[in-house]
Order: C-alpha cells, then structure tokens, then sequence
C-alpha cells in the first residue's frame, strides 16, 4: 500500500509527534499524550527502537511507503553531500507536500487525493502522480474548473500563516511557483535524520 489509511490520532501518539495535521488527529494527541495501548509508560527505548521511529515520521508525514523510502534513500545516496539532507529535500520536493506548504490543502493525505483525482496541473498540463518531484521555475495550478476553482479557492483563503520561501502563492490565480529548490532551513518535519539514515544503512 502506497500510504497509510488507518488512525491517525494512533500514529501521533505513538510517534509522540504531530505527523497528521488534521484536526481530529491533533485534538486526539492533545487530548491523550500517552502511547496507545494498555500499557501507557514510555519505557526506555533502545537504539534501534529510536532508529525505526525517526524512519517511520518520516515514511508517515510524507506519505511513503518502504518501497518509495529506499528509493528515495537510494537517490539520496547518489546525490554530492549530505545524505540525510539530500533525502529530506527529495521529500520536500514531492508534489503533495508542494501543494499542502502552498495552501491549497490542510493536509497532505488532502493533497494526495485532490492530485490522485487530476484536479492540478504542473506546468499546464495535468499530474496525478503525487510522487512527482518539482523543479526551480515549476508552475503548479488547479484545474481551470468551476467546482474546483471554488473549492481551492475557499481552502486557500482559510489558510493562515505564508508558504515557505521557496514557493510562491497566488491566491487569485490559483497558482503556486517554485521560485527555487528548498534547502536545509525549509525542511518541515523536525527529526533525527542521523538515526534515520543509520536504520536504512542496515
């Protein structure tokens, strides 16, 4: 399976961590801090155990599977520098995450579906691979129709908050451009990536 699909509220509490932004997930994690499951005390974790939960933020914020990990991992690997920065940035650059940091959506899960549908164009023409990585001067839109228009252009004026500098919004257009390829400060997802890179190394 491609991404997760079950409780999301579950994931952040055992994470420990808001990796799902929707509401119901957030005010769940608030609401009950503590692991899921009867026995509730964060006992110590061992090494290994620290490794697989910085790996799984990372597989769950972005919506991966362990198929689409590696394969970023292995990119990463092949990229001049940092490895743990390289695979971060390859995450950054996904098309869902795109358009969730430009506003058009709440959540990535919401970014997913909408592009799944073929309800946004890159470039002008239409993209349903939510993997697609963006280049410098990439131009993202939705859809030139009405039902869509209407929809992305209610989510976007709810939105608080700027997009990262990396993206500019246009709100009356419906666009987003890709002024220039994030870097290490626009990571999103705060985490350990040394422990993340050390348990796909195995």
């Amino acid at each position: 399976m491609a991404h997760y699909t079950g409780p999301k509220a579950k994931i952040n509490r055992r994470l420990n961590s808001i990796i799902f932004e929707g509401a119901g997930a957030v005010r769940a994690a608030e609401r009950r801090p503590n692991p899921p499951g009867m026995h509730t005390r964060r006992g110590k974790t061992s090494n290994y155990g620290l490794q697989m939960m910085e790996k799984q933020k990372v597989k769950y914020y972005y919506g991966l599977s362990e198929t689409q990990l590696r394969r970023f991992f292995n990119m990463a690997r092949r990229q001049a520098g940092n490895t743990g920065d390289n695979l971060l940035l390859l995450c950054e650059r996904r098309l869902d995450n795109v358009i969730r940091r430009a506003g058009f959506t709440l959540t990535r899960p919401q970014a997913r579906q909408g592009i799944a549908h073929g309800h946004f164009q890159v470039n002008g023409r239409k993209v349903d691979v939510p993997s697609y990585l963006v280049e410098a001067g990439d131009i993202i839109n939705v859809k030139p129709r009405g039902n869509l228009q209407t929809l992305y252009r209610s989510v976007l004026a709810d939105q608080s908050g700027d997009p990262p500098v990396w993206i500019t919004t246009e709100k009356d257009q419906l666009s987003a451009s890709v002024t220039q390829l994030p870097a290490h400060e626009d990571i999103s997802l705060p985490l350990n990536i040394g422990f993340v890179i050390e348990f796909l190394s195995r």
